[in-house]
């Protein structure tokens, strides 16, 4: 499975480098030492150690030849893989695969990296060989981290060096109970190589123009699977139609206010089990298991790939999971001016209820 990821990976690259032999591009290999935070106590048996492991990108650079590049100052995007032991026999070891982007301030000094992918786990739950893994599972998991670096360039022959903090997420999102899920804080210290350096190639810069835009309407529609928190209770689809309008404020941020209408198959089978299970719960099995919310959002334009974040109220609860408010952040993918892709999670607070797939149009 190593070499697959690492086959994966490489690809990767190699597809990035492809896209624009003419600007430069840097190599990366962080190794970070940290730990586990433990944000649920339901996992602290699985905290035995500092996790320690690898982080290597590849990063392509950007100088303005598009106008979003230079309105978030001429950021890179690449590939990263990351290899992670957490220092727990029931835990195994992570490999990840992840898109990313590094934006830059003070001079080029600072840099922030976001990256999303996909994880694999070596020693998911299993309830005869191991129960004690209650954060995957499932070998598949969703990721994410975030890296803040002091990085320098090119201090020696093309090789720089750079440090800082990384937060490293892993989570099914529910897709499989149990999925108490991860956090890593970790300490990291790398080299980076500058391939193709051009000094005297210059950045771009694009004139402030004035953005107005009326009010857009979007009509989308996610699914999915998942599962509630009781393991083998099943896994069940999911689907999710929503309607907002939008605000363009200027080039890089909209508003948003709509509603979602929610169909969670699974609650079926969790209603009719409280029922059983727990009868001073006062559920009687013939709850409702569709919620309707109000939210309200904002949505961060890069490109063509846009960064969804929103807030909703339950108005239609006829059932309590995990409480009346909900949250969504995501990646939407814009194929032309009406029609747009969407990546996004859902969740209560810290708690994941799914990840979602949808597609939608804006009018």
């Amino acid at each position: 499975m190593r070499s697959i990821l690492t086959i994966s990976f490489l690809f990767c690259v190699l597809c990035l480098q492809a896209q624009d032999k003419k600007s430069s591009y840097t190599l990366d290999a962080n190794f970070f030492y940290g730990n586990i935070a433990e944000h649920n106590t339901d996992i602290s048996h699985l905290i035995t150690g500092h996790p320690t492991g690898v982080i290597l990108s590849y990063n392509q650079k950007t100088f303005g030849d598009n106008a979003w590049e230079s309105r978030f100052n001429y950021p890179d995007y690449g590939a990263s893989f990351i290899y992670q032991d957490f220092k727990n026999e029931f835990l195994g070891e992570n490999l990840g695969v992840y898109a990313h982007y590094n934006f830059y301030f003070f001079k080029r000094n600072l840099m922030f990296r976001i990256g999303q992918g996909l994880a694999y786990n070596t020693n998911p739950y299993d309830k005869v060989e191991n129960f004690r893994n209650n954060a995957f599972g499932t070998r598949l998991l969703s990721s994410t981290y975030l890296m803040l670096n002091y990085k320098k360039e090119n201090l020696f022959n093309g090789f720089g060096l750079q440090t800082g903090l990384s937060l490293i997420h892993y989570s099914n999102a529910n897709v499989k109970a149990p999925n108490s899920s991860i956090n890593s804080i970790t300490f990291n210290l790398g080299v980076n190589y500058i391939f193709d350096d051009n000094t005297t190639t210059e950045y771009i810069k694009h004139d402030k123009e004035k953005f107005t835009e009326k009010i857009k309407y979007n009509f989308a529609f996610r699914t999915g699977v998942n599962e509630s928190d009781i393991i083998n209770s099943g896994q069940y689809a999911f689907y999710i139609v929503s309607a907002y309008a939008d605000k363009r404020l200027n080039k890089k941020s909209a508003i948003q206010l709509g509603a979602d209408v929610f169909f969670s198959n699974f609650l079926k089978t969790h209603i009719r089990y409280k029922s059983v299970a727990f009868p001073l719960d006062n559920v009687s099995g013939d709850e409702d298991f569709k919620r309707v919310g109000l939210f309200v959002g904002h949505e961060l334009f890069i490109s063509k790939t846009s960064l969804i974040t929103q807030l909703g109220y339950y108005v239609y609860y006829p059932f309590d999971f995990e409480g009346r408010v909900y949250n969504r952040v995501g990646l939407k993918r814009y194929f032309n001016k009406k029609w747009f892709g969407a990546l996004t999670l859902k969740s209560h607070g810290a708690k994941a209820e799914a990840v979602e797939l949808g597609i939608g149009i804006r009018l």
